[in-house]
């Protein structure tokens, strides 16, 4: 094929590139998910510009790294998920500088990572690759891949693609704003934890989902030790220092699938979903160490020692729902206060006259 019907093969027409925009315009409007809208949108891409395959990458805020978010291809499988180590090859590159790039043979450039290629048994002569920007953030890149003997990419091409890419990082851009508000809507400020109010939504959910599937599940409460001398010797600030240190402390002994609340005031509450009984117990008392041994500096560089007094409950053992697990474990939490406190008590060792279904 010569270079004048590659061009003919690649060339898009404005018509072409009017509608395909008005389609993507209407995407965006619709309610649809995140991932349902780029899809919809690299759908688009590849009917107007026809690569041999794409891929839309998606950026870590925080590492840099890209991952592969939509992958067309004859590996898609494989690529989709795969994350590139920051600045690693051409779509690290623009994802680093957020400027577009057009390579028509990759063998001359040495930003092109070719293990790609040499991983997957594929052959990349071509690319044409543009930044998913918004407000001057790189959210992700999109990158197209040619074959030779399908023709390279033209200057038009870039600017249509560039344009759409302006349309992907609206969708990205939104869905980050809407994830923000819903994390401020169910996140306690102090500590990072969630509120109370979501968290007895979970508690519900959790419970009629365990009920389902007839697994179990348990939660963890558990409040500080004297946490009122604190405040009173020390000064609020000092407490709420203490309070957020707590917070951290609890999210990182608990797993992706636990969820941990700040009940109120010095109060705290874990639910462990497909844990039973022994397995509560076994977090509480692993989280009561963790605690007695830690000196905290509540933010303003003191050095205090806590304790904490816990309550383990377990759906269906000690409750036969939401409202009765979260009570049966308040009331756990609140003998290990009577018996002395800077202890875990189990729901077991109610007895009947404490008014919780064992």
């Amino acid at each position: 094929m010569d270079k004048k019907n590659r061009h003919n093969h690649l060339a898009i027409s404005s018509a072409d590139t009017v509608a395909t925009l008005m389609e993507i315009a209407r995407t965006l409007a619709s309610p649809r998910e995140l991932g349902e809208i780029l899809e919809q949108i690299m759908e688009q891409v590849s009917l107007l510009l026809s690569p041999k395959a794409w891929s839309l990458l998606l950026r870590d805020e925080e590492s840099g790294d890209l991952e592969f978010a939509v992958v067309v291809s004859e590996v898609a499988e494989r690529l989709k998920g795969v994350k590139l180590p920051k600045g690693h090859g051409v779509a690290g590159w623009v994802a680093e500088n957020g400027h577009p790039l057009f390579i028509p043979d990759v063998s001359q450039d040495e930003r092109f990572a070719a293990e790609f290629d040499s991983s997957f048994s594929f052959r990349t002569t071509s690319i044409a690759c543009v930044p998913l920007k918004c407000h001057n953030r790189v959210l992700g890149v999109i990158e197209l891949v040619n074959s030779l003997d399908e023709g390279e990419f033209q200057e038009m091409d870039m600017r249509v693609l560039t344009t759409i890419a302006d349309f992907a990082a609206i969708a990205i851009s939104n869905e980050h704003a809407l994830e923000r508000v819903r994390r401020l809507v169910i996140t306690d400020d102090l500590t990072g934890l969630y509120n109370a109010r979501y968290f007895f939504e979970q508690v519900v959910y959790e419970v009629n989902r365990a009920r389902r599937y007839g697994t179990m599940l348990s939660m963890v409460f558990f409040d500080l030790d004297k946490f009122k001398s604190v405040n009173d010797t020390h000064g609020h600030l000092v407490g709420s220092g203490l309070l957020a240190e707590v917070g951290a402390l609890l999210l990182s002994q608990i797993r992706s699938s636990d969820k941990g609340a700040r009940y109120g005031g010095d109060e705290f509450v874990v639910l462990l979903p497909h844990t039973d009984r022994n397995g509560a117990m076994a977090f509480a008392n692993k989280l009561h160490r963790a605690m007695v041994n830690q000196s905290f500096s509540a933010g303003c560089g003191m050095e205090l020692m806590i304790t904490g007094s816990f309550g383990v409950a377990t759906f269906p053992d000690d409750a036969k729902g939401s409202d009765e697990l979260i009570i049966a474990a308040d009331k756990a939490m609140y003998r290990a206060k009577e018996l002395g406190r800077n202890r875990v008590c189990g729901a077991e060792e109610l007895g009947s006259d404490d008014g919780v279904a064992i």
